[in-house]
């Protein structure tokens, strides 16, 4: 009797591993109706030694999207804190070319996305990406809109207004191409998208007079 091929097991599995094979499940599956066995199976590894790694399906996703977006922040972070007083303006550019370059990246923005589809199912998920993620990316914005109005480059506005001009864009990108696969007819380059993006952020919709850079 020829016996069906087992799965092989490794319980050598590196977390990066386990953590490629929880996000490959989730995005097939869906974050609640994902299973532990699943995952490990996908990683090749036991559940016991799964959980060696990671307590829960929680801590995977939270795992990931440390990984993915909570790593975004922090260069955003850093980005602004080395650039901003220097010239704020440059450094709002900069900011926009790492954050549509990064979610031009379906391995770093898968976390986010689904993070945006389940969050509202899981209020501890929404409490951890609002800590790890979006109050680093507030200050950030703060302290770039700061020093902008310092140097009176720009306008005093509201900073949570200021916070959604600037990343409503990248949210909208992501959703648009990877969602509904709605890609720009020309500008393909994230980073030209993004300087697109700021030209019209910082001049506006209007014609501009002849006198204003272009």
């Amino acid at each position: 009797m020829t016996r069906a091929p087992s799965h092989r097991r490794r319980p050598e599995a590196r977390p990066e591993e386990i953590l490629d094979a929880a996000l490959a499940v989730f995005s097939e599956q869906g974050f609640a109706a994902a299973r532990v066995e699943d995952i490990a199976r996908r990683a090749g590894v036991s559940k016991g030694t799964l959980y060696l790694y990671f307590p829960s399906k929680e801590a995977m996703l939270n795992a990931l999207i440390e990984q993915s977006a909570g790593a975004l922040a922090r260069v955003v972070e850093q980005h602004v804190a080395s650039s901003a007083a220097a010239d704020p303006e440059a450094a709002l550019r900069g900011l926009l070319r790492i954050l549509f370059t990064a979610v031009s990246s379906p391995s770093i923005s898968a976390a986010p996305r689904l993070v945006l589809t389940e969050a509202h199912r899981f209020p501890e998920l929404a409490a951890f990406y609002r800590s790890h993620v979006l109050d680093i990316v507030r200050r950030a914005m703060r302290a770039l809109l700061d020093a902008a109005v310092t140097k009176g480059v720009f306008r005093p506005v509201d900073a949570d207004a200021f916070m959604r001009v600037i990343g409503g864009p990248g949210i909208a990108h992501m959703a648009l191409t990877n969602i509904f696969e709605l890609h720009p007819d020309k500008l393909t380059d994230p980073a030209e998208l993004a300087d697109a993006i700021a030209d019209i952020l910082l001049y506006g919709l209007k014609p501009r007079l002849e006198s204003e850079p272009s």
